[in-house]
């Protein structure tokens, strides 16, 4: 069967190729990891990159939409914005629109967010006692978006066996491809 022609490929190459292929595959998630760090720097936002994953931003934003942020502090937060704030005891970050802005004279800015799709606004998701957010919630901006270029991943959570075959299937594809 396939999964025979699989060893016997392996068997059949030599150590020094498959030490080459080990390299050439670590050398591309190491690249994969400086172009995501340098994302970062370049964008201020600890994650550039997002994947909506709720439908709580329809029709702005669906769910699998991959959104790129940036998160510059000197840049004042509007209301109207979307922006991706993080609220203590989630893990997962929210996708909503600033809806409302509480400027007190020394600067500093509160602010009330709210999905478009929802009928409320954000409060019932903020922690006990909590009525606005503040600029350290916030992860990042929307500046563009990609529509459901993220449904991989989304499909991936919903479904880890997915995951897995996809990774099996794209290791053996960087083991066993030859060099042409």
């Amino acid at each position: 069967g396939p999964a025979m022609d699989l060893f016997g490929d392996l068997r059949r190459m030599n150590k020094r190729q498959l030490y080459y292929q080990v390299l050439n595959f670590a050398m591309i998630v190491s690249s994969a990891l400086m172009i995501w760090k340098g994302l970062i720097v370049i964008t201020g936002s600890e994650s550039p990159i997002v994947v909506v994953l709720s439908g709580s931003m329809e029709p702005a934003f669906h769910r699998g939409d991959l959104l790129f942020l940036t998160n510059f502090h000197d840049d004042p937060i509007r209301a109207g914005e979307i922006v991706v704030f993080k609220l203590e005891g989630r893990d997962i970050p929210i996708v909503h629109r600033v809806i409302k802005i509480h400027e007190k004279e020394n600067g500093n800015i509160k602010f009330l967010t709210k999905g478009d799709n929802n009928e409320v606004d954000d409060r019932g998701l903020y922690k006990e006692g909590q009525n606005w957010l503040e600029k350290k919630d916030v992860v990042g901006r929307a500046r563009g978006f990609l529509p459901y270029v993220g449904m991989v991943t989304i499909i991936m959570n919903d479904y880890p066996k997915f995951k897995y075959a996809l990774l099996a299937v794209m290791g053996a594809y960087v083991l066993l491809k030859r060099e042409s």
